[in-house]
């Protein structure tokens, strides 16, 4: 298929064909191609959990309000944000643009732009994604208005704020996983209702973590995992050309 007749094929599938099977490690290419995702910063603030057991899948589908996609998916992946990991990995991505900006920019060039990445990775970004019950969220934001008084600034900068940049992050992931999905023939259903809590203590994760999505995947089962035909706004309502 070409792009246009995945995005086409893509729907949000209900119901799961239990005489199908999905190959296992195509889905796992397709979660690595889900990191080819863009991400704020490049900052990759994200796992993915790919459940395959049985027993875990039966447990999620409750986690999930016992909703047929995941009563009847053959596998589920949940995407977890994990603002906690902020440091590590701007850590990692500062080490890597070392590397990138000696091996591809101009030497005159190299030393000043390591400095600015420094500067970015090593002070920015721990300044703005650090979270302390609000505070940090609300002094980020007050310097944001007054520096914005005096030129064009990035106001977003509460704790909520930042918690919205790595979801939308994530969410893309998920995005680029479903399409990566649909071009292999597989169905996927992404789900906002499910109980957070109980997620969290089938996968173990940390407190810092969050769950941005859960997505069951599988064969769709005729027309019974489609709900009738699909609704989109007209064009002309959320087009807007300046």
């Amino acid at each position: 298929m070409n792009l246009e007749e995945v995005l086409n094929f893509r729907r949000s599938v209900r119901d799961y064909d239990p005489q199908k099977e999905i190959d296992t490690n195509k889905v796992k290419h397709c979660l690595e191609l889900a990191t080819l995702a863009p991400s704020s910063s490049n900052m990759q603030l994200w796992e993915f959990y790919h459940i395959t057991d049985p027993e875990t899948l039966n447990e999620m589908a409750t986690a999930c309000l016992s909703q047929s996609a995941a009563a009847t998916a053959k596998e589920i992946v949940v995407f977890v944000v994990r603002q906690d990991l902020h440091r590590k990995r701007a850590k990692a991505v500062l080490d890597f643009e070392r590397g990138n900006i000696a091996r591809n920019s101009p030497a005159e060039r190299q030393q000043k732009r390591i400095k600015d990445r420094e500067l970015y990775y090593g002070t920015v970004i721990p300044f703005l994604y650090a979270r302390f019950f609000g505070l940090f969220g609300l002094f980020r934001k007050a310097l944001g208005v007054t520096i914005g008084l005096f030129r064009p600034m990035v106001k977003d900068l509460s704790e909520s704020d930042m918690r919205t940049v790595v979801h939308k992050s994530c969410g893309l992931a998920a995005q680029t996983f479903m399409i990566a999905m649909a071009n292999e023939g597989y169905d996927t259903c992404p789900l906002e209702g499910f109980d957070s809590r109980l997620v969290k203590k089938i996968l173990h994760l940390p407190h810092g973590s969050e769950i941005n999505m859960v997505i069951p995947c599988g064969i769709r089962h005729g027309n019974k995992g489609i709900w009738g035909e699909r609704f989109r706004v007209s064009f002309e309502q959320v087009y807007r050309q300046i």
